[in-house]
């Protein structure tokens, strides 16, 4: 019976780099599907990791159908076996419902990966519906970790390295970029609710404002 499935994580936990390898291990087998991405860093039409593997992939966009998409993929003679559905959390509600649908009318495995929350802590509405209607929701055994290197939970945005809390939901930026940029970085919930960064600490480090106390095991 197909599934519809939702693979979740924060930034640098290897969901990309999982689909990746789902979808090798699927083609390995005979299975044919299609690869989806939104937003991906690599630019449109592209599913890639951060371990800089890069395939080609269909964009999905506003007015992207999943369902008419399949259809005329199908009516075309193409096989669909299954979908692979990346940055999952920038799809609409509609567009989930239209995946669940392939599952239970057209017998097609989605798998379907994102991060769950915004940089305010605030779900994302596809990572919501996904929630909601997904066979299994799966999250990543790979830990990222916050810069005090406890497991991170939380993602956050980051201008000049200090994190901001306001601001349209979805901005593209990477990990790992020039600070002078939008970026992200994945932070623990103390650290998030501190609103310390990895820039601020480094910061409080130097002047000696109390770092201690927001290290894990430390006292107070």
């Amino acid at each position: 019976m197909a599934e519809l499935v939702f693979f979740s994580g924060t930034m640098d936990c290897g969901k990309s780099t999982l689909a990746l390898q789902l979808d090798h291990n699927h083609t390995a087998r005979g299975r044919c599907g299609l690869i989806f991405s939104r937003n991906d860093r690599a630019g449109t039409d592209r599913l890639s990791s951060r371990l800089g593997l890069e395939v080609a992939a269909h964009e999905v966009r506003d007015d992207t159908d999943f369902w008419s998409f399949v259809v005329a993929e199908r009516m075309r003679g193409t096989t669909v076996d299954y979908l692979i559905c990346d940055e999952a959390q920038f799809y609409s509600t509609t567009q989930v419902e239209q995946l669940a649908r392939l599952v239970d009318e057209v017998e097609i495995d989605v798998y379907a990966f994102g991060i769950t929350a915004d940089f305010r802590t605030r779900l994302f509405p596809g990572s919501a519906r996904l929630i909601e209607l997904a066979d299994r929701v799966e999250v990543l055994q790979v830990q990222s970790l916050c810069w005090c290197g406890a497991r991170a939970t939380h993602n956050a945005r980051t201008i000049d390295g200090w994190m901001v809390v306001e601001g349209a939901q979805v901005v593209v930026g990477n990990t790992g970029e020039s600070a002078s940029e939008v970026a992200y970085e994945v932070l623990c919930r103390r650290h998030h609710m501190r609103r310390m960064t990895s820039v601020s600490a480094r910061l409080r480090s130097t002047t000696g404002d109390g770092l201690a106390l927001d290290l894990p095991g430390a006292a107070g």
